[in-house]
């Protein structure tokens, strides 16, 4: 099966169901491998969040996914929705820090996939093949992965007094998905309300976007769309929280009273397996191939390339992008945009923010790094900064500078230490310099 996006994007307006505000969700293209990003168009720099378990940050009644101060919650029905209609690629943009509950169910995601239309990619889908069972279990609570050749969910779902006790076996496909699991609405104990409100949870909560049980009753503003509706939901609920591997999976999942919080702890368990089998997977002349393909001939590096190169993450990657980089490899020019969104500036200091200068010196020693790699073939290698030598500070920097870093090597041994110099500039005036010394570790140890 090949990768799918959509053909075209397509958007939607509803309200928020923990801040009761309105959001605008637009869904769009993606290219292949691209996998589910969400944007954050309302704030300064649309940020970006990978829909991945590594950026999972809550599990209160919904997912929350962050990346750094940005966060974007109740996820879980949208990821849902790519997850059972087989999309694999798509940005999904958004003006608030919540994705909309419309009636508590999958089934306006499901109208808006199926309105943008499912499109065929150039590349094969890949899926995580569960080998072997995971499970993941708390009190009477329990989640077991099993190994299976496709994807299917056995759950059983009950309330606080086990008075609406329901169970489901399903294999899931996209005409499964679409007929039977997506409009499923969410639910809860009507107890469980007040204690939700006092942690400032479901604001815009109502009978308009969940079923609420009380006892031995169902309260619902139209009658239940399936007789056991809340198991479906439970099952919806899963099939996106697993999504959050980052690729489709080939499981048979049984679950026992599931809950966001649970399903995330299997998920987790899943992709810590994953990353572990694809270390093993990975030889070193495979990694020496695509290591090669981003240092090896190229005279300029964009911000994914550095991403890819260096281990370094927000608030700590200090290279925005290598402008050029001479043919011998022995000298580099790279540029660092100094923005008031730095979070060192809160206290660097209050109503005067400067750049630190260890920062500086770290922006010259990652552009240093660079170089090192790209000079001694940095194949299953990490640049390790070990000291710092002749330091001089000129000038201050400030928001709205940009730095332009310039290093050039000085000294190489056996390709495992070397030496560097390195200047900062704004607007072609020296603000600071050192000599750097750099030693080339392996990744699995740095």
């Amino acid at each position: 099966m090949k990768q799918r996006s959509i053909l075209r994007e397509v958007t939607a307006k509803g309200k928020a169901v923990h801040t009761g505000e309105e959001v605008t969700l637009t869904i769009k293209p993606a290219p292949v491998d691209h996998g589910v990003v969400i944007r954050r168009v309302d704030l300064y720099g649309k940020p970006e969040i990978k829909a991945s378990i590594e950026n999972v940050s809550e599990v209160v009644r919904s997912t929350t996914i962050s990346d750094g101060y940005t966060k974007v919650g109740m996820t879980e029905h949208l990821l849902s929705v790519l997850n059972g209609m087989g999309v694999d690629n798509v940005l999904v943009d958004v003006d608030g820090n919540e994705l909309p509950v419309f009636d508590g169910s999958a089934k306006p995601y499901l109208n808006m996939i199926l309105e943008a239309e499912p499109v065929e990619q150039d590349k094969e889908r890949e899926y995580y093949v569960l080998k072997e069972p995971v499970s993941v279990t708390n009190g009477n609570r329990s989640l077991v992965a099993l190994p299976h050749d496709g994807f299917k969910i056995t759950c059983t779902s009950t309330d606080l007094k086990a008075v609406h006790t329901q169970h489901l076996s399903v294999d899931i496909d996209p005409d499964v998905y679409a007929t039977q699991i997506a409009s499923a609405r969410t639910f809860t104990i009507y107890e469980e309300i007040e204690p939700l409100l006092k942690m400032g949870k479901i604001k815009g909560g109502s009978l308009d976007c969940a079923v609420v049980i009380k006892g031995d009753k169902i309260l619902s503003k139209e009658p239940l769309r399936f007789r056991d509706e809340m198991v479906r939901h439970k099952i919806l609920d899963i099939i996106g929280d697993i999504y959050l591997l980052g690729k489709p999976i080939k499981a048979h999942i049984v679950a026992l009273i599931p809950g966001h919080a649970l399903n995330a702890r299997l998920t987790r368990s899943i992709h810590e397996k994953m990353v572990a089998e694809t270390k093993v997977l990975k030889k070193k002349p495979a990694k020496k191939a695509a290591l090669q393909e981003l240092v090896g001939d190229a005279s300029e590096l964009n911000i994914q390339e550095l991403l890819n190169l260096l281990p370094h993450r927000y608030p700590f990657l200090m290279v925005d992008r290598v402008l050029d980089i001479k043919e011998d490899n022995t000298e580099l020019t790279a540029v660092k945009n100094v923005t008031i969104n730095e979070p060192h500036f809160t206290g660097h200091y209050p109503g005067n923010p400067i750049m630190p200068a260890v920062l500086q010196i770290e922006a010259m020693a990652q552009t240093a790094g660079i170089l090192m790699l790209r000079r001694c073939g940095g194949e299953n290698k990490v640049p390790l900064f070990i000291n710092a030598d002749k330091v001089k500070l000129r000038k201050i920097v400030i928001p709205g500078d940009q730095l332009v870093i310039e290093a050039k090597i000085l000294k190489i041994r056996g390709n495992k230490i070397g030496t560097a110099s390195a200047v900062c500039k704004v607007n072609g005036v020296v603000v600071s310099s050192s000599e750097l010394m750099f030693a080339l570790v392996d990744d699995e140890d740095s």
